[in-house]
């Protein structure tokens, strides 16, 4: 639901101060560790993987110079990286994706596309192919899983003609369509990471995203909400209009308040409970929240 007060209503993204996303989704990625997984490549990376002789053209930064008194030799520490597994985003492009209150710095569906655009730089760069799916959404084909710069800007490209619309408790096929691939596709070892503000998702959104982790996959699924959805900062009497079905209630904020809060936190306990259960991971977010953040802690929750 949206306040009439706070934002006006646009099915195409707003991207506030979040544009242009190939720049931002640049800026994000850069500085994050490389990748979310391990795999049997070596290099500059998280985990120690052993020692070998150093060869001319090696990076400097990670000669152990204790080898020299020890060994009267120069080795290389080498590091285990994460890498070598397909990343499939999902992304909420339903129409209550479309909300930005005044003080955000862009629409959620905005936010979401700036962390899917960086997970896909982080994952391209250590040679890790990528896709993209919707939920809803208009003008919005999904992008087969791929590697390299083509990869990216086709990725990037759907982000940046997306336009929100949908209902997906009106119409159940509108899940369905975003999750069936995943569900035949997506092999041992993909990362799954779905961003939605899980809102206006059907009840059995959750157990059937969470279900997604059989067959050693793992699934991320990320709650973006606007600061306004939160924590409700409207007074008075204030005409609540929804982003899907266009459905108008004029209510108290004050009288609500505290009901659709603890309405809120339900729903956030469900989906942690469904994904739990089944090894899989929730992370909460807001759009005022620094990206950097959010795209870490997924990668963290990933592993």
């Amino acid at each position: 639901m949206s306040a009439d007060r706070a934002t006006s209503i646009r099915k195409a993204l707003d991207w506030g101060s979040l544009a242009p996303l190939r720049l931002r989704s640049r800026l994000v990625a850069e500085g994050l560790y490389a990748g979310a997984h391990k795999s049997s490549r070596r290099g500059a990376g998280i985990e120690f993987g052993g020692h070998r002789e150093y060869a001319p053209g090696d990076d400097l930064r990670w000669l152990d110079r204790r080898s020299l008194l020890r060994h009267d030799r120069l080795l290389v520490r080498q590091f285990e990286t994460e890498t070598d597994r397909a990343l499939r985003l999902v992304l909420d492009a339903t129409g209550s994706m479309a909300y930005r209150g005044d003080k955000a710095p862009g629409s959620k569906l905005a936010f979401a596309a700036l962390v899917g655009a960086a997970l896909a730089r982080v994952a391209l760069a250590n040679g890790d192919p990528v896709g993209l799916a919707f939920i809803g959404g208009e003008d919005c084909p999904p992008v087969p899983v791929a590697s390299g710069r083509e990869a990216f800007e086709r990725l990037i490209g759907a982000l940046e003609n997306v336009h929100a619309g949908g209902d997906a408790r009106a119409d159940a096929q509108i899940l369905d369509r975003a999750l069936g691939v995943l569900a035949r596709a997506a092999r041992r070892g993909s990362v799954l990471v779905v961003l939605s503000d899980l809102l206006d998702l059907p009840d059995i959104a959750a157990d059937r995203i969470s279900a997604l982790t059989t067959r050693g996959r793992a699934v991320v699924v990320v709650r973006v909400l606007d600061p306004d959805e939160l924590t409700l900062p409207f007074e008075g009497t204030v005409r609540l209009r929804g982003l899907e079905g266009e459905v108008v209630v004029e209510t108290d904020v004050e009288v609500i308040r505290d009901q659709y809060l603890a309405a809120l936190e339900a729903i956030r306990a469900q989906w942690d409970r469904a994904l739990v259960s089944r090894g899989g991971r929730l992370v909460t977010a807001t759009t005022s929240d620094d990206p950097v953040r959010v795209v870490r802690a997924i990668l963290e929750a990933a592993r």
